[in-house]
């Protein structure tokens, strides 16, 4: 038996199909498409990122609790958090927490009391959501039933207090039996417990922080010991991002002089408009102000100028630059471009291929000609792939559809037409046509995108057979193509810029020419593979040809790996095949490797190309393959 690999350390593939559903969750109840969602140790939201965190505690565990827990953590953050936390109150009980002497505690004890409240506001407003959060209090519980019991073992006094502060608040029976956790626990238990009922009746995010603060001030007078785990998170400094207010837009260093004029304004003086460009000592150094002027220094007057107007709606920034709702009638700020359409307009520009992608280059490599080893290698390889071809070839002429030629009316001779007025109208009437015929041509179009990675090592020489085949089986009945190899410099790549290079080595012009062909052997394994942005690049190529049937065959191990894609590359990736589909495009994965391939791979094509992906050991085995699949694309194309 082959062996698929010999070690794979961590080597877990995210379910790229769950995680877009999370997504389409978030976006949905947060109401707002910006919003994404990302997997974190912890749960919770980010909202200057405009990030849903769901937490890692629900993984490896039975399909349905994980899917259950992982929404249950969207529908607190996206929707609970997202209306019915206020934030403010967030910020001020933060940094109350950090003069307190055990401030993890603090901290996650507001959490935990904060998301079991909105918790049922979301059961209440939709009762929908209910399943999961039934199977999250289910997991929960036997969770911090187990910390309980390791925690008291281990004397973690306020970790157990913690985790039995949770059982007390989720339990279905007043009776509780409290364990034996400190010498005074006597003593503070019954006021915990009440404070806890208190949490029952809190309405807002400020009364479950007061309740917290009394329970905070109580257990510091017994403890000296803040927590050591952390099962929940608060995340602060992204709210505090958020708070501005009109001081905040105002002038703070003081001003170098601050005199007045002695002499009062008679209201006669003469008023001469002068523009002034200097530098002095208030603009040496700038502020930290929102605007400022040319010159802020001078005496201070009571004279008044006549250049003062009423404000209108389209004013914005005190009149210094013009707003998006209404053009003004006494300045004409026609010729300036409005900050809400440029913004608009860079966010359109920012990431056209993906956010992934937003800082990927694409940079296409000049074609070169073939090497006399290079012909010889591929003559070799295509006498023996000659007897598959016929067989390739005879599936792609029946399945897509002939070009159509276009009917001939007004005939002398031919079929006779309906309309029979001009037989009697005309003197030499033409009343004969000839029906639609279809032709010889296929009505289609291919690109052959291949996968140029390090990873490819192994499979290139059998790749390279499944190009081939392809390649004379297009050209024999002469539909256009065009095989191009990608990869992305690792060694290049930075936050800023990860140039991506592609090389074309059969292109759309030369593809049907007997001599194309040898260039094929130049393509072999580079670095890594952004695969989302390449199948962006060549579907915006074959969206501009006028073939009916277009198809974009993408010929890869399916494991993205790039500069900072390793953890996102699979959704992207499969994001780039439906938009591809959206638009007309066919997109399907051919896969050929004489090892096989594992569970985990075969899962990631799954993944990303859904049921449309070939997996076959050699070439013989693709043209039986390839007409089955084809004949699926257009059924699904018709109907």
């Amino acid at each position: 038996m082959n062996m698929y690999r010999f070690i794979d350390f961590n080597d877990e593939k995210i379910d790229s199909l769950l995680l877009m559903e999370l997504a389409d969750l978030t976006k949905t109840l947060a109401k707002d498409q910006e919003y994404i969602t990302e997997f974190r140790v912890h749960s919770y939201i980010s909202k200057d990122e405009k990030k849903i965190y769901v937490s890692h505690f629900w993984n490896h565990r039975p399909e349905m609790i994980m899917r259950a827990g992982m929404k249950s953590d969207v529908f607190l953050r996206a929707f609970g958090n997202m209306y019915y936390t206020e934030d403010q109150v967030i910020v001020r009980y933060g940094n109350w927490c950090d003069a307190t002497k055990i401030p993890r505690f603090a901290k996650q004890l507001f959490v935990l009391a904060e998301d079991i409240r909105i918790e049922e506001i979301c059961k209440k407003i939709r009762p929908g959501m209910t399943k999961e959060f039934r199977i999250r209090r289910e997991i929960y519980n036997n969770y911090f039933e187990t910390q309980l019991k390791v925690n008291t073992e281990r004397s973690l006094f306020l970790d157990a207090i913690y985790n039995l502060i949770y059982l007390m608040m989720n339990s279905d029976t007043p009776i509780f039996a409290v364990p034996d956790l400190h010498e005074n626990a006597e003593s503070f238990l019954p006021l915990i417990r009440s404070r806890i009922e208190r949490f029952y009746d809190a309405a807002s995010t400020h009364e479950i922080a007061e309740i917290c603060k009394s329970m905070v001030m109580l257990l510091e007078e017994n403890t000296n010991r803040d927590m050591v785990n952390e099962y929940f998170h608060l995340s602060l400094q992204t709210i505090e991002k958020q708070e501005m207010f009109y001081d905040d837009l105002l002038r703070k260093d003081p001003l170098v002089n601050d005199d007045e004029a002695d002499e009062k304004s008679s209201g006669k003086e003469d008023i001469v408009d002068e523009e002034l460009k200097t530098w002095h000592r208030e603009t040496k150094t700038p502020g930290e102000v929102f605007l400022q002027f040319n010159l802020d220094q001078g005496t201070k007057t009571d004279m008044l100028t006549n250049e003062a107007r009423e404000g209108e709606a389209g004013d914005q920034a005190l009149a210094i630059v013009q707003g998006s709702a209404k053009k003004t009638s006494n300045k004409d700020f026609s010729n300036l471009e409005t900050k809400n359409k440029i913004e608009m307009e860079g966010n359109k520009r920012s990431a056209p291929y993906g956010v992934e992608n937003k800082h990927a280059e694409a940079i296409f490599l000049s074609k070169l000609p073939p090497s006399t080893k290079q012909i010889s290698e591929y003559q070799q390889l295509k006498n023996g792939i000659q007897v598959y071809q016929k067989r390739l070839k005879k599936s792609i002429d029946l399945t897509l559809e002939h070009k159509k030629i276009l009917p001939r009316s007004d005939l002398q001779y031919g079929r006779l037409n309906r309309k029979l007025i001009r037989f009697f109208t005309d003197e030499q009437p033409r009343v004969f046509h000839k029906k639609l015929d279809e032709s010889k041509e296929i009505d289609a179009v291919f690109s052959l995108l291949i996968d140029c990675s390090a990873s490819m090592e192994d499979k290139m020489n059998e790749t390279k057979k499944g190009i081939i085949l392809f390649h004379e089986a297009l050209k024999s009945v002469r539909v256009p193509h065009e095989v191009t190899g990608f990869w992305e410099d690792a060694n290049e790549a930075s936050t800023m810029r990860q140039p991506n290079y592609f090389k074309t080595v059969i292109d759309f012009p030369t593809s049907l020419m007997s001599h194309s062909g040898p260039e094929i052997m130049g393509l072999e394994p580079e670095e890594d593979n952004r695969d989302g942005f390449a199948i962006r690049i060549m579907s915006e190529r074959l969206f501009k040809r006028n073939e009916k049937q277009k198809f974009l065959i993408v010929f890869s191990d399916g494991e993205p790996a790039a500069y900072g894609y390793d953890r996102n590359g699979i959704v992207d990736t499969h994001e780039a095949v439906t938009e591809a589909r959206k638009k007309g495009i066919e997109v399907f994965n051919i896969f050929l490797s004489q090892h096989g391939v594992g569970d985990e791979q075969r899962k990631v094509f799954q993944n990303i190309y859904g049921p449309y992906s070939l997996v076959a050991p050699t070439v013989a085995e693709l043209p039986n393959l390839l007409l089955p699949l084809l004949k699926k694309l257009l059924l699904k194309a018709i109907l």
